[in-house]
């Protein structure tokens, strides 16, 4: 029987359900097969901080949301043109997000006066008018499940396990979606239990035979984008980062030493690390945050390139130590994958709120180079261009990936190696003084940076340590004079880096409101822009990857226009350094709700923006 395909152009699918039930694996399935496909793909995994938070609760919902399309997109979408609840507690967290006419798969199983009531319901929604505006298919996906596998000698509890699969397995029929990855997927993640793994895929199947056979559902289809050519695979910004560390480091020559500890959400970059030893990868998982900077530190002036990983609450243990990287002048990559703060905070949301700390957050005059990627894919590039940077200048840097970044995925073109920069690095080998002397301070005339000697090296022995040092000798030194010119070099050197202007996208040059981004709000501010475009109005944008320095013509772009827009997931940091830097009247555009700006929103924002221009 043939099945007519309706066509789209693009679409948004949230699943969601109790945390630990599944629902960001089902979610990275369907987006790995999506990708194989050849959509164009952004996605949201979206999770509470407990392991396993009480079932049925709405705290506990764990959703992940994909946008696939036919074209290049830039966001996981605004709101879902499909949701997928598997409890009941998963249809009210989500439902205020759905758009009316969205369709609304719900499993039915739960439904129970009980559950309903632990998230508020005193009636029952699927019954009582709640979703009338919406397009419901309200199937027992649980019993389904149940059905399938009653022949696997599974007890009722582990059976019922497969559901997500089942969800997947419809899912994968309604938009077309490649099957075979996924049965291969499942038998290779339970090999060790070949019972669980026919199970799943038993489920997976069933729930694809459920969309061919029912009536209720209809088959679509999103054909590929038409992507430049290459190869490409799906990558998450956490995994993104650590390939381009290692690539970094092989290109600089130099063995790769992380010192770490976990924290959410930046622990897959330990974890992908500690796969890589064939690549001169050394992994250290330290008793805590200081002993994972300091043994960093400690492999960059053994001669490796030093890395640690980390989030918010972690940068505020490794401040002293990061100081004493500004002293000693070595290179060091610090990566801060944000979260929602203070203290603990959001661990698990997403938050562009350590800018300022990253800016600001040592004791003294101890500046040091910031990079921010804009997208999961661009990580890659954001960690080979902040190991440039610590290695030629030798200086700390700071890496400010978030949480939206690090969870979230998207198709990623393999580099060739040609387009990969040499970050060759000399080491001296010999006295660099009068008379063989060695100056350890002796600084490059164009990058102000000081010689990389490594220990043992004869005749290269020096003093290390976080007093100030004398110009040149290196000596210990107390005296004001000496004090002023090593701040002053050290500044001088920061604000010195060499790195690309920033590019202004001002298609007719005719705009008076330039839109300012950095980091992760690239997408929602790109979608935003584009919106606000095709409803007639004219607004140029430009994002910065470099946020200290900031690139030399800032200021003259910023001078261009009579509205500079600022939108950041803080409460308006960047927008306090643009004013105090350029004395520029910035409209600060701000959220802290520990998710990405929505297009829609921030297109009305700027709507407004131009409008009162």
């Amino acid at each position: 029987m043939s099945v007519h395909l309706e066509q789209l152009e693009r679409v948004v699918i949230r699943i969601a359900g109790d945390s630990g039930d599944g629902m960001q694996l089902t979610g990275d399935r369907f987006t790995h097969e999506t990708a194989r496909f050849g959509n164009d793909l952004s996605t949201l995994p979206n999770f509470p901080a407990e392991i396993r938070a009480p079932a049925g609760t709405l705290h506990g919902v764990s959703s992940f949301q994909l946008h696939f399309a036919d074209h290049d997109i830039l966001t996981p979408g605004d709101r879902p043109d499909v949701l997928v609840a598997m409890n009941p507690a998963a249809l009210k967290a989500n439902l205020g997000d759905l758009p009316r006419g969205a369709t609304i798969i719900v499993d039915t199983h739960d439904f129970t006066p009980r559950a309903l009531a632990r998230v508020g319901w005193t009636s029952d929604p699927l019954t009582d008018g709640t979703l009338d505006a919406f397009t419901v298919h309200a199937v027992d996906l649980t019993q389904l499940t149940l059905d399938a596998l009653a022949d696997t000698g599974l007890t009722r509890k582990d059976a019922a396990r497969a559901k997500n699969m089942y969800a997947l397995g419809l899912l994968s029929w309604m938009y077309s979606r490649p099957v075979e990855g996924t049965i291969r997927f499942l038998r290779q993640k339970f090999a060790k239990t070949p019972r669980i793994a026919e199970a799943n895929v038993r489920a997976f199947k069933a729930g694809w035979n459920y969309g061919e056979t029912t009536e209720a559902f209809v088959a679509h289809q999103v054909k590929p984008a038409p992507l430049p050519p290459g190869e490409y695979r799906n990558i998450t910004g956490n995994l993104a980062l650590a390939y381009g560390l290692i690539a970094g480091a092989r290109r600089a020559g130099l063995p790769l030493f992380l010192g770490s500890y976990p924290i959410t959400p930046a622990s897959d970059i330990l974890h992908e690390l500690s796969k890589h030893k064939r690549f001169g990868v050394t992994t250290f998982q330290a008793e805590d945050e200081i002993a994972g900077v300091g043994a960093a530190l400690g492999a960059s002036f053994g001669g490796a390139l030093g890395v640690t990983t980390t989030s918010g609450p972690g940068v505020a243990l490794k401040s002293e130590t990061i100081g004493l990287a500004v002293s000693l002048e070595l290179p060091l990559v610090v990566v801060d994958v944000q979260r929602g703060g203070p203290s603990t905070g959001l661990p698990t949301k997403t938050e562009q709120a350590d800018l300022l700390q990253a800016m600001f957050g040592r004791n003294g005059e101890a500046p040091v180079p910031v990079v921010a990627p804009r997208s999961p894919a661009d990580c890659f590039d954001a960690a080979v261009e902040a190991i440039r940077i610590a290695t030629a200048y030798r200086t700390p840097v700071f890496l400010l990936s978030d949480g939206y970044l690090a969870n979230g995925s998207e198709p990623w073109r393999f580099p060739a190696l040609e387009q990969l920069p040499d970050l060759t690095v000399e080491f001296l080998t010999a006295p660099n003084g009068p008379d063989g002397t060695f100056l350890p301070y002796l600084r490059d005339e164009t990058t102000l940076a000081r010689p990389w000697a490594v220990p043992g090296t004869p005749g290269l022995e020096h003093r290390v340590g976080g007093i100030e040092k004398a110009d040149g000798t290196g000596h210990i030194s107390y005296d004001p004079d000496n004090h002023e010119r090593m701040v002053r070099l050290r500044d001088a050197k920061v604000r010195g880096i060499a790195v690309p202007d920033v590019e202004v996208d001002d298609p007719g040059a005719d705009a008076r409101v330039l839109v300012l981004g950095w980091g992760s709000t690239y997408g929602s501010i790109g979608a935003a822009v584009r919106r606000v475009r095709r409803a007639g109005h004219a607004v140029a944008r430009a994002h910065l990857r470099h946020v200290n320095p900031f690139p030399a013509n800032l200021g003259q772009v910023l001078a261009r226009y009579d509205k500079v827009v600022v939108p950041e997931m803080n409460l308006g940091q960047l927008a306090l350094l643009l004013r105090a830097r350029y004395v520029v009247d910035v409209v600060s555009v701000t959220q802290v709700r520990g998710m990405p700006f929505r297009a829609a929103d921030l297109a009305q924002t700027l709507q407004g923006v131009i409008e009162d221009d």
